[in-house]
This record gives C-alpha cells, sequence and structure tokens, in this order.
C-alpha cells in the first residue's frame, strides 16, 4: 500500500472542482467515469477509485490548495491514531487518505441506526489526542463522524490549525446526552435534519443557549410525529 494508489492519477486529472466564499460547499464540475464521488466539502471533494478501493482521494479547489498543505502537515501529526484516517501521500491538488467503511452519524439519524455512546467517547478521546499534540479538535460534527464497527472515526481534520473552540460538539454531545433517548432508533426526515442545521448555522453565538435551541428542536420533531 506505499504506491499502488498511483494507479488513480490519469482518472484524477479529469476533476474539476470550483470552490466559493462564505463557507459554501464546492461544486464538482466534471470528472472521470471511473471515480465515484463519496463525499463533498468546502474546501474539496473526496473520490473513490475502484481499483485502488483501499484508498480515497480529496481533491481541492485551486482556491483551497494552501488548505490541502496545512490538512497534510496535520496528518503528518495524527499519523498512527486509529481515531482518524491516514494519508498515504499527495497530488498537485489532492490527498490520499485511508478509504473508511462505515456510515456518518447524520445518516444513522437518517436511517434509524443505533449510535452507541461508544462513538462519542470515541470522539471525546480522539479530540484529548489532538489536543496533546497542540492542534485544536474542531468542526466536529454529524457528517463527519463514522460510526464504524461500534466505534466512532472523525473524518475532516482541515481546521485543526485554527483557534477558538466552535463548541459543534459540545453541543452534539449536550443534545445526545439530553435528546437522543427520545428518537433512538426513529428514522428523522431529512429536511427536519436540514432545517435544524440552518438554524444551528445562522445562531448569534454571543446569545446562544443550547437548553432554548433544544426546546425549538423537540418543538419542531414532535410536531411532525403527530
Amino acid at each position: 500500500m506505499i504506491s499502488d494508489w498511483k494507479q488513480a492519477e490519469e482518472a484524477l486529472r479529469d476533476v474539476e472542482i470550483v470552490g466559493y466564499q462564505n463557507n459554501k460547499p464546492v461544486s464538482v464540475i466534471s470528472f472521470s467515469e471511473e471515480l465515484r464521488c463519496i463525499g463533498i466539502g468546502t474546501d474539496a471533494a473526496v473520490f473513490y477509485y475502484p481499483n485502488t478501493p483501499n484508498y480515497a482521494f480529496k481533491v481541492y479547489s485551486d482556491q483551497s490548495l494552501e488548505k490541502k498543505k496545512i490538512e497534510a502537515g496535520i496528518y503528518e501529526s495524527l499519523n498512527g491514531s486509529r481515531y482518524f484516517p491516514e494519508c498515504y501521500g499527495s497530488g498537485p491538488n489532492y490527498l490520499v487518505l485511508s478509504y473508511e467503511q462505515g456510515i456518518t452519524l447524520y445518516d444513522c439519524l437518517l436511517q434509524g441506526i443505533h449510535v452507541p455512546e461508544q462513538v462519542i467517547q470515541d470522539v471525546e478521546d480522539a479530540r484529548e489526542f489532538v489536543r496533546s499534540l497542540g492542534l485544536n479538535p474542531r468542526d466536529i460534527h454529524l457528517k463527519n463522524v463514522l460510526l464504524q464497527e461500534g466505534r466512532g472515526k472523525v473524518l475532516d481534520v482541515s481546521e485543526y490549525d485554527k483557534e477558538g473552540n466552535d463548541n459543534r460538539w459540545e453541543h452534539l454531545v449536550w443534545s445526545y446526552k439530553h435528546f437522543y433517548t427520545l428518537i433512538r432508533g426513529v428514522q428523522v426526515p431529512i429536511w427536519i435534519l436540514e432545517t435544524i442545521t440552518n438554524w444551528y448555522n445562522r445562531i448569534d453565538t454571543a446569545n446562544f443557549g443550547i437548553e432554548d435551541f433544544s426546546k425549538r428542536v423537540s418543538r419542531l420533531f414532535f410536531r411532525e410525529r403527530k
């Protein structure tokens, strides 16, 4: 598994991605039929190449190439940790990461799949490990944590060089402890999850209270279930 990922190089040359400002997800303009797009973020899109099934390729927009270098350095610091994917190399506009089996916590809610407490503890342990390296575990949310054989794995490390706490994970942990038992096993409609996400992204952080926010979410959810 040292260089066999290079089989994907030709297909990756056909990937065209456009990035935007204001934290908007990238647009994938074109890519080879040999590739499968398995994820889209604000800086890059992730692709899978069937001939190299052990790898995922994170391809960055031209506007975010500097972030590729930063993220490669973060992965180097995290090397060997079970809580994160491995980074095996890079190309001109992409990183080569381990392909991780599993389902995101976001999709667990959509499908009614139980999220065990071990997943929450694994992410807490991962964050403690990141801090021990002098990095800052930010931007951890439902779409970048995997449920993987009963354990948790964190997928995106791109903001660990930034300062400040965005509190996203802390708010999820609070919600898990106080709210999750009420919806465990329930398939949450995607429109509800997206509505909650939009509400959360528009909050005034200076006056935000997780308890009040959870009450608003509860009213939305239980009104839908009547």
